[in-house]
């Protein structure tokens, strides 16, 4: 009896010590996701776009191979679970709603996945061949609908918005495909299910051992992240659902992994909120930081961000010959930009949604009366004249006349001293340095310099590249009629506000969930709250921020996520920017902007 009684506790215990080590692996191992409740309609705002126009936009390929590895690979991965049997397919629509992308109707791919052609890696020029039947295999990648769709759900209902922020969780997503290829590499029998459908059953042993191989490199890829991400942890922040240190991630794919130049890895220290897109064409510098001139440039630079392949260090093969596909960005940027703005057409690109009445509820329109002259007195000095007023087509708003025959707005460009928000995004486009090969013929050690000379390089090398050549005018065409602007200011832009009631959260950095909060005094703005709800607050106008299982806790108390400035406030300091809203004028003002 003694000797059970001493059995027992062992027994106990080693239990104890198992069930908490699988629950470190599985913990470790895994991807903690919301559930979503199911809808009952989906609807998509008119914003001047046509069905096939949206389409097209959903999956428009820029060239990208974000995974880093071909679409089949993808096409073939389970999710990342631990089963001895076939798990279910990666690409599950339900699954990867549950990242913030967006079903689409027709496409077996989500909003904002294009699958491409075939996939030749510039630094070889040679294509990724299906090693059974030699074919090659075929691109898949983000383009720009992927962070620029926006969507809210309301009682049943999930509203869709073209050009308005989304609400991904692209970390989350980064970590579950490369724990996919993981499993894939070493869970018992996944190999095997997985050759079987990227080769075909009839494959044999040796085409088998080479697709291995290839899954090998890819994997080894993706541990050079990681082990560079880990160096950096320490200054980084988590970006969370709607969010992403877009420029610094341009910077590190580029200047680091593709030039194979672990230095110039940098944190990512300041994220940003996904911004709407609607009239920035037509803006004359973007970027919340006004950083940015030419749309080409912003755009291929994205393309490059978003992993498009670049050859940047063999010299066997054209120094910056990449995958980008600039003419495909070319006819994007057309799409959003529309003609030439005027006081008689307007906008004839991308529109802002306008307030879906029927959903929501009308708008007070006596009130929206009133906070048509709060505006005015309060906001319009820096965020202009509403859109489509006699006002906002005065000439000072706009730029002279170009040799194109176009001008661009004028958006207000506010220092970070005297708008008081969080300054780490300007910052680090500031301060950043990169080093660079002299083969690359850039002289500067400036990372936004950089960037903008490299990406003009990577164009310059696509227009080359054609069969003939592009002539210098399609260029100048193609680059938007502007030139290679590169600014790093201490500030930040005030762009206009026409649909910003469809584009939470708020702030650069997305720190203050409403705008209900956002025209209170910082003091009494969230502290923390909850990122990843898809249910809108038509009163408050933002996201509910309740806590949410697999959501994302904001803490604005962290570096690069203050909620501070753009305040109006009886308290003088900085961010200051007028005194604290009485109830009714909050309230006038918050139906005007529905109006917008």
């Amino acid at each position: 009896m003694k000797r059970k009684s001493r059995f027992w506790p062992i027994l106990l215990g080693f239990t104890v010590l198992v069930a908490a080590g699988l629950y470190y692996v599985v913990r470790m191992f895994s991807v903690d996701l919301p559930d979503y409740p199911k809808v009952d309609k989906v609807t998509w705002l008119e914003q001047n776009w046509s069905q096939s126009q949206r389409g097209w936009m959903h999956h428009a390929d820029q060239g990208t191979v974000t995974f880093s590895m071909p679409y089949e690979w993808l096409a073939a991965l389970e999710q990342p679970t631990f089963t001895l049997t076939a798990g279910p397919p990666f690409l599950s629509s339900d699954y990867l709603d549950r990242f913030g992308f967006i079903t689409a109707d027709s496409s077996g791919l989500p909003v904002g996945f294009a699958h491409g052609g075939d996939l030749v890696d510039p630094k070889t020029a040679q294509p990724w061949v299906n090693p059974a039947t030699g074919k090659p295999l075929t691109t898949v990648g983000l383009t720009c609908a992927a962070c620029h769709t926006g969507r809210f759900t309301y009682k049943g209902t999930a509203v869709m918005v073209d050009g308005g922020p989304a609400l991904t969780d692209l970390g989350k997503f980064r970590k579950a495909s490369g724990l996919a290829l993981f499993f894939t590499r070493y869970a018992p029998f996944r190999f095997d299910r997985f050759a079987t459908a990227v080769l075909g059953p009839q494959a044999d042993e040796k085409a088998r051992a080479v697709l291995k191989k290839q899954l090998d490199k890819v994997l080894a890829g993706g541990q050079i992240e990681v082990d560079l991400d880990k160096k950096v942890a320490e200054k980084s922040i988590e970006e969370g659902f709607g969010r992403l240190d877009a420029l610094n991630r341009i910077g590190n794919q580029v200047f680091s992994l593709d030039l194979e130049r672990p230095e110039n890895y940098a944190a990512q220290s300041a994220p940003v909120a996904f911004p709407h897109i609607w009239d920035t064409s037509w803006f004359d510098w973007v970027q919340y930081n006004a950083s940015i001139m030419q749309p080409m440039v912003r755009n291929a630079g994205e393309a490059l961000g978003v992993r498009a392949f670049i050859n940047l260090t063999k010299s066997e093969q054209p120094l910056f010959a990449s995958t980008v596909k600039v003419d495909t960005i070319f006819e994007i940027e057309q799409q959003l930009a529309g003609k030439q703005p005027t006081a008689e057409t307007g906008f004839t690109g991308l529109r802002p949604p306008r307030w879906p009445s029927n959903l929501f509820g009308s708008i007070d329109t006596k009130l929206a009366t009133e906070g048509a002259a709060v505006y005015a007195d309060r906001c319009q000095g820096c965020h202009l004249p509403p859109v489509g007023s006699e006002g906002f087509w005065e000439q000072k708003h706009w730029t002279n006349e170009n040799s194109a025959g176009e001008r661009y707005l004028r958006v207000p460009i506010i220092n970070v001293e005297n708008i008081g928000t969080d300054p780490a995004q300007a910052q680090s486009m500031a301060e950043r340095k990169v080093k660079l090969p002299s083969e690359l013929g850039i002289d500067t050690d400036s990372f936004g310099s950089a960037l903008g000379a490299l990406v003009a390089k990577t164009a310059a090398r696509w227009y080359d590249n054609q069969t003939p050549p592009v002539p210098a005018e399609q260029r100048e065409i193609m680059n938007g009629n502007r030139q290679n602007g590169i600014q790093a200011p201490l500030a930040y832009k005030a762009r206009p506000l026409d649909g910003i009631w469809a584009t939470p959260p708020f702030l650069h950095n997305g720190s203050v969930p409403t705008i209900d909060a956002l025209l209170s005094p910082a003091g009494e703005r969230p502290k923390t709250f909850w990122l990843g709800n898809r249910e809108y607050d038509p009163d408050k106008l933002g996201y509910l921020t309740d806590e949410l299982k697999g959501g994302f806790k904001f803490d604005t108390a962290k570096p690069g996520n203050s909620n501070a400035g753009h305040e109006f406030s009886d308290t003088p300091g900085p961010g200051v920017i007028g005194p604290a809203l009485k109830p009714d004028e909050k309230a006038a003002l918050i139906a005007y902007l529905k109006t917008l």
